[in-house]
């Protein structure tokens, strides 16, 4: 394979975590009882460019299908970030009823909401019909579609040139990155902004968070990578900012390089040093992580070995893809864990994929009373802590297995 950015060959492994299906692909009842597509989950890094990415077996269509289940809106912790986004946008780059907001991947309207509530006139783009609709429920105008340069330009000549572009937690889930990137060159007005997040490859190696690896995430992304792909696709970097969201993510700001006339920010270079004194373009910083991720499942297996042996009862919270990953690399079916919560009514009475663990509503955590609750979302432990603060009237405790496994 070559990279998908700029085509060199890729011999640097980083992460082989066998064969799984897609992490989001939830079964219904009827899908229970058939086979299901099983795809290699291996990950390799191009010395070339650094850019970190899955070996390609699934297209984008067949992974985002129009029953895609996820919904940004059932994070209150992810609303408020959202919200919090608006405001500052509208504040640093002045808009007004005058500007146009859109956001790329913009799911169930959970962050256009915030602008259109404050006069900012905004649209989004959205390919999966689930989110769409949810999306114009909330009377936010969706294109549905998957964007690229031929999107971009429809847009553009439609007189849908946007002054800000957002794209959160979806530069990791493009096949091609290259056409993705220039088609916000070619959607920003001269002196636009398109802000990007994504989760930062740094911390996913420094806090072991293997899990996040899954078919949907084509790139495992630095600024280091993302520089080098904006600058060849007409975009300039000129801020970045850290974010705590999803263990530890960056903020992107980019510009048009043929008209923005924003300085470049020292936070910048700051951190490409910093990229480059954690060893990110040193071939060492991916070779141990194999070995973290087996350690994180083997401790995951043991626990829950232990537990069924005691007789004890294990369920858990959170039907989210990286617990899927984690799941499905350990083995792990509904004999040592019962069912899975989720408050998703899109995801109850499903059932997770590869491991058929079902996905039950939160009502039956109240009634089963388990000893455990393993919270897969462990980026959102803080947040569920607070949430599940009645497990602990029955003496039951809250478990995560990454970073490392921890009971309280």
């Amino acid at each position: 394979m070559n990279c998908r950015h700029c085509g060199a060959p890729l011999a640097l492994d980083f992460l082989n975590l066998g064969v799984a299906p897609p992490s989001n692909a939830y079964l219904n009842a009827f899908d229970v009882n058939a086979p299901e597509v099983w795809l290699p989950l291996r990950l390799m890094v191009c010395e070339t460019c650094w850019l970190a990415q899955s070996i390609d077996y699934a297209s984008s269509e067949g992974l985002f299908t129009p029953d895609y289940a996820y919904f940004s809106s059932f994070s209150t912790s992810w609303l408020e970030h959202s919200e919090r986004y608006a405001r500052e946008m509208i504040a640093r780059f002045e808009l007004d009823r005058d500007s146009t907001v859109c956001e790329v991947a913009a799911n169930d309207g959970y962050l256009l909401q915030y602008f259109q509530k404050s006069g900012i006139p905004c649209f989004g783009v959205e390919p999966t019909a689930s989110t769409a609709d949810a999306a114009r429920s909330k009377g936010i105008e969706i294109v549905q579609s998957f964007f690229g340069r031929d999107l971009a330009q429809e847009l553009v000549a439609r007189g849908r040139a946007a002054d800000l572009t957002a794209a959160n937690n979806v530069l990791a889930h493009v096949p091609d990155i290259n056409d993705f990137a220039a088609g916000f060159q070619i959607l920003l007005r001269p002196d636009g902004v398109a802000t990007f997040e994504f989760p930062h490859i740094v911390e996913m190696v420094r806090n072991n968070q293997f899990d996040t690896a899954y078919h949907e995430h084509y790139s495992y992304l630095s600024l280091t990578s993302v520089s080098r792909i904006f600058a060849s696709n007409g975009l300039t970097i000129f801020d970045v900012e850290h974010l705590p969201t999803h263990g530890g993510s960056l903020r992107i700001f980019a510009q048009r390089a043929d008209s923005g006339r924003r300085s470049v920010k020292p936070a910048v270079s700051d951190l490409a040093a910093r990229e480059a004194g954690a060893g990110l373009t040193d071939p060492d910083f991916y070779r141990q992580f194999q070995g973290r991720a087996e350690r994180i499942k083997d401790d995951a297996v043991s626990f829950l070995v232990e537990a069924k042996r005691k007789g004890r009862k294990v369920a858990a919270y959170g039907a989210a893809a990286k617990g899927n990953t984690l799941l499905n690399f350990a083995g792990v079916r509904p004999d040592l864990l019962r069912y899975v919560v989720d408050r998703n009514p899109a995801k109850q009475g499903r059932f997770l994929p590869g491991s058929r663990i079902p996905i039950v509503p939160e009502q039956t955590l109240i009634d089963h009373r388990p000893d455990f609750v393993v919270i897969l979302p462990w980026n959102l432990a803080e947040e569920l802590s607070r949430q599940l603060s009645y497990v602990g009237e029955w003496g039951g405790k809250l478990v995560a297995f990454v970073p490392e496994l921890k009971i309280w």
